[in-house]
């Protein structure tokens, strides 16, 4: 099976729906001339500027446009690049997107299908305003769907599954991006089913993005160590598969959640929460929490390590909940 970037992945994915639905159109800043490893890259050769529409350094404007082309009956994709820039813009995206199909719903006749794309992450020295994963910011916010991949194959069967949703998906990919297997067949993943990573038996670990991948090497750390670590990528935010973690917590007892928003009503918190209310007998130990302890990113690699989730600090954290 062949290999791609996250971004390649994407690129394919709008490809295909673009050619599927006429409706569909990507709006946002700097769309072309795209180089490099882009999710629009060479997309205007093939669709023409009408369908991949340039946008003034307005994040309010692309989104506000997005939100009126859906109410008059297109599949915008919003490109917004970072989620930092994004907050520009979070009253068309919470209140105006978000709420208007229940608001002025009229039977279902209203359809606000939109996709926001989204990068998020640290780990590459880009400050604290162009670093963070505001997760828990939209996933507080009612009316939005959330999709937060971490392979190239779930970056593009989310992605196609988002743009023919009649609901607003926002749609965060991490910085680092990845490289993987994708098929060359067309397929689409369902919002609200989680992935489990690696089966264990000893502790369960739900992380996000960027999290599974340093997750993944913690557990492969502590197996060499005699302890038996699952781990669970849910993929979508909104709907959360809350059962395969609750199931996974029944058989291990352990619960650790890793996330590179902060820590205080994050979505570690809210996840810990969920298991307490379903599963409180199963566990044996507190629910434990890897996050950004409330802290702007610094710009300073050294103090930007020490404040971000880490394979160490997710093993210090799994080693705690087994003792």
């Amino acid at each position: 099976m062949r290999t791609l970037t996250t971004s390649q992945a994407m690129n394919e994915a709008l490809r295909e729906e673009m050619r599927r639905d006429p409706s569909v159109y990507v709006v946002g800043l700097g769309l072309y001339p795209s180089t490099g490893d882009s999710a629009t890259n060479g997309l205007v050769e093939e669709f023409g500027e009408s369908r991949i529409r340039s946008a003034p350094m307005s994040e309010t404007v692309i989104a506000g446009s997005a939100v009126g082309a859906a109410l008059a009956g297109l599949r915008p994709v919003a490109e917004l690049h970072l989620a930092d820039f994004a907050f520009n813009a979070l009253d068309e995206i919470l209140s105006k997107a978000g709420k208007w199909r229940y608001m002025h719903g009229a039977n279902g006749a209203m359809k606000l299908p939109i996709v926001f794309l989204q990068g998020i992450g640290g780990y590459v020295a880009a400050g604290a305003e162009h670093s963070q994963s505001p997760l828990a910011l939209y996933w507080h916010s009612p009316g939005l769907k959330i999709a937060v991949p971490t392979t190239p194959y779930d970056a593009k069967g989310l992605l196609k599954t988002a743009v023919r949703d009649d609901n607003p998906v926002v749609f965060f990919t991490h910085k680092l991006g990845d490289s993987g297997p994708v098929p060359e067949d067309e397929y689409l993943i369902p919002f609200g089913v989680a992935e489990i990573r690696r089966a264990g038996a000893d502790a369960t670990v739900v992380a996000t993005s960027y999290m599974v991948t340093l997750t993944l090497q913690a557990a492969q750390n502590l197996e060499g160590q005699g302890v038996d670590v699952e781990v669970i990528d849910p993929r979508t935010l909104e709907p959360l598969d809350i059962e395969t973690i609750v199931d996974s917590v029944h058989k291990t007892g352990r619960l650790v959640v890793v996330d590179e928003d902060t820590e205080r009503c994050g979505v570690a918190a809210e996840i810990g929460a969920q298991v307490m209310e379903r599963a409180f007998p199963a566990l044996r130990a507190p629910v434990g929490r890897v996050a950004n302890p409330n802290l702007p990113i610094p710009y300073s690699p050294p103090l930007e390590e020490a404040v971000l989730p880490s394979v160490a600090k997710i093993e210090a954290a799994i080693r705690a909940t087994l003792t």
